[in-house]
């Protein structure tokens, strides 16, 4: 188990598939915010097990690992649970069993532990001269051989790979299961948003005139009072937090094979994420995941090239580029200025919020003036090779 620079070590037990421990350590919490690794392994030292392992070269297999975040425990609650250990292979994903933990989180000022939150997570000086990715990579990697180096040489020894599958060391390589995983992770981050545009979506082309009549009613209201829309979003972000406290998570998270998309990757997606670096796969292996990876690529490129688009034609509305565009451009900001400066900004916003939320009967189908004017704006896709 590892928490901060403080390793521990159980001793092993042998000829056993149901082992107990029994077992208690203490770490002193340096933060909140921080997490606890529990790895298991297989010892293969034990009756000559690298004479045994032959071409293996005695490396102590995996049985799972367990990580606990600190923040998300209560303070002075016992947590006693099987969480379930999970090990990747080439094969797919496989449960190696389970291990029972108790864990206790205790605090001895409630007041310092809630001023933690406040507080930077590195030292000052990283936010004042902060080093670059490669220099990161470059500790890390440094960090990683120190720490396996004194270790070896404790007594009885930890192994090098122990250490490495303890401190994560390839999960910046490449993989395609990893990279579908953070793709949907952010999709369910933007689902909110998504979900809140098809909810207004619905309100503007009155899909349900009782709502819509209660938005325009609601709008109204925050127009005319303005001073009320700050404390109307944060009472509705107080209700919104008091009404999940009856779901909030009884128990702390384990390992997620569907979050990991570990449960569906392809068999060559897991050869190719345990590849070694640089590659010892065949030439038309290697060919075909290259074609592969050009694709995907591909995709990301057509993405940046389209926002770079939007913002090169956001650049041009000023740069008289398009001379038309633009002369038309700086004579609506000046009649908008005059307008903006005679009108009331209430009455402005009223104006502007009843078009948005008008009736079906009064749209038109086809996309709006200034999206068609924006639209028309040139970009420096025409200079590109």
């Amino acid at each position: 188990a590892k928490y901060g620079q403080k390793w521990i070590r159980t001793r092993t037990i042998i000829d056993s598939f149901t082992p107990r421990w029994n077992e208690q350590y203490t770490w002193e919490v340096f933060d909140p915010c921080t997490v606890v690794t529990v790895g298991v392994f297989d010892n293969c030292h034990l009756h000559g097990g690298d004479k045994n392992n032959g071409a293996g070269g005695g490396k102590d297999s995996r049985i799972g690992k367990v990580r606990i975040r600190l923040s998300t425990l209560e303070t002075d609650r016992v947590y006693t649970h099987s969480y379930p250990l999970l090990v990747l292979h080439p094969n797919g994903v496989k449960k190696m069993g389970e291990i029972h933990l108790a864990v206790r989180f205790t605090c001895s000022s409630l007041l310092n532990m809630m001023y933690m939150y406040s507080l930077p997570l590195l030292p000052k000086m990283h936010y004042l001269h902060p080093l670059t990715v490669s220099q990161l990579d470059n500790l890390r990697h440094q960090a990683t051989q120190i720490v396996s180096t004194r270790l070896t040489r404790a007594e009885p020894p930890l192994r090098k790979e122990v250490v490495e599958y303890m401190l994560d060391v390839g999960s910046h390589m490449w993989s395609m299961r990893r990279s579908k995983a953070n793709f949907f992770r952010i999709m369910g981050v933007l689902s909110g948003v998504i979900a809140v545009g098809k909810w207004f979506e619905q309100i503007c082309l009155w899909k349900n005139p009782i709502t819509t009549v209660l938005i325009h009613i609601l709008f109204i209201i925050l127009v005319v009072y303005p001073e009320l829309i700050l404390p109307t979003v944060f009472l509705y972000l107080f209700l919104i937090g008091v009404w999940y406290y009856r779901w909030r998570p009884r128990h702390p998270p384990h390992m997620d094979t569907r979050l990991s998309h570990a449960d569906s990757a392809h068999p060559d997606e897991l050869d190719e994420e345990f590849d070694t670096f640089p590659t010892s796969r065949p030439a038309d292996i290697v060919r075909m995941r290259y074609d592969r990876l050009r694709s995907i690529a591909g995709r990301i490129q057509t993405v940046v090239g389209d926002l770079a688009t939007q913002g090169e034609r956001l650049q041009s509305l000023l740069s008289w580029r398009d001379p038309r565009a633009t002369a038309l451009f700086v004579l609506f900001c000046l009649i908008a200025a005059v307008i903006l400066y005679v009108t009331p900004f209430q009455v402005v916003a009223l104006c502007i919020g009843l078009y948005v939320l008008r009736h079906p009967r009064l749209r038109y189908r086809l996309p709006s003036v200034p999206l068609n004017f924006f639209r028309r704006l040139p970009a420096r896709t025409d200079c590109m090779l």
